[in-house]
């Protein structure tokens, strides 16, 4: 009988390494007072600043019960804002406030951590991203 061994899964090395990574993040996030999804969020408002709530629960990959509450949490913070849309009072606009666009100065320091923790070259790096990012948009088979 073949026993399964938990090295050889690769379910568990990709666990491990986003566990490795998101620790790696955790020491500065601290000291910025943020959660991995709050910076998250917050990363998607520097590259777009003003996306709606329902735009940004899709690039995180988020359902609005857990975004609203990241949000709520951002807000309270004094780093965004929520505005209901002009055209359609249904339809939520995040924007960063003052203080939010200014946290973005500390990414660059956040991305050196992690990069020291995880030992790779640039071409490594690329190269697991860009597997990362090729594992992450599979679809699953039917049964």
């Amino acid at each position: 009988m073949s026993t399964a061994r938990l090295d050889d899964q690769l379910c568990f090395a990709l666990y491990a390494a986003s566990r490795r990574l998101t620790t790696a993040y955790r020491t500065t996030l601290t000291e910025l007072g943020l959660t991995y999804p709050q910076y998250l969020a917050l990363m998607v408002l520097w590259e777009s600043d003003g996306v709606t709530l329902s735009e940004l629960g899709e690039r995180l990959s988020l359902d609005s019960g857990t975004l609203s509450p990241l949000v709520k949490r951002l807000q309270v913070q004094g780093l965004v804002e929520r505005r209901s849309s002009t055209e359609d009072e249904r339809r939520v606009h995040v924007h960063l406030t003052d203080t939010g666009r200014a946290m973005s100065a500390e990414v660059g320091r956040l991305q050196q951590c992690v990069v020291d923790a995880i030992d790779l070259d640039a071409d490594e790096f690329v190269a697991l991203r860009a597997l990362a990012r090729r594992v992450a948009h599979l679809e699953p088979t039917p049964s």
